[in-house]
């Protein structure tokens, strides 16, 4: 099973952490965006969209991160936990997921992506954006130990990696009590725990230049 990556990617470090989950040996194909790898025409008949992280499974090729770990999840999981078969669970796990895409980590992206390789200055209304974000997961786990429901998911793992990527970038998590607190125990309890780590030490250095 082929994985085109980066370490310090926050999508790339959740599948990393699903595969974990679910016992799933990932053949590791590093993919450098700088060099531009991804636009190599090998790579363009994997994956037209050009992006990473894309997973080859036997022949069957699929990126955007979050499906994947549906994926992986959905055919691999040794029982339903990761991604529960409930109607009612399963769709809470996607409403986290796509929070995830579309709010957490895209705010996160809209704020520090244009000073990191654009250099541009901060901007305060996406700044303010981006702790409405984190203060609406702080809501989603007021009472609860995970992110959907009672056990770990796929959709804690997809958060782990925005959110330790926001831990990163010196984004002060103390003010949001309940993110910190699952903050503090998902980024012991997640497996894989230790790839993602390793990842967002990567990913440090671009706020260390």
């Amino acid at each position: 099973m082929d994985f085109y990556y980066l370490p310090g990617s926050a999508p790339c470090r959740a599948v990393q952490m699903t595969a974990a989950a679910v016992g799933v040996e990932l053949n590791l194909k590093l993919t450098d965006l700088m060099k531009g790898e991804h636009m190599k025409p090998e790579f363009l008949k994997i994956n037209p969209q050009h992006c990473i992280p894309t997973l080859v499974d036997n022949g069957f090729a699929l990126w955007e991160s979050r499906a994947i770990c549906t994926y992986l999840a959905e055919k691999y999981g040794k029982d339903d936990k990761l991604y529960p078969k409930d109607p009612q669970k399963r769709a809470v796990v996607n409403q986290r997921m796509y929070f995830d895409m579309g709010t957490l980590y895209q705010r996160f992206a809209d704020y520090y992506y244009p000073q990191i390789f654009a250099k541009q200055p901060a901007n305060p209304e996406n700044e303010q954006k981006m702790k409405d974000a984190v203060g609406f997961l702080n809501t989603f786990l007021d009472g609860h130990k995970y992110v959907a429901g009672d056990s770990l998911t796929i959709a804690d793992l997809s958060i782990l990696a925005t959110i330790s990527t926001y831990d990163v970038a010196g984004f002060d998590l103390a003010k949001y009590q309940h993110v910190a607190a699952w903050y503090e125990n998902i980024r012991k309890e997640a497996p894989g725990a230790a790839i993602n780590q390793a990842g967002i030490e990567e990913f440090k250095k671009y706020f260390e230049k």
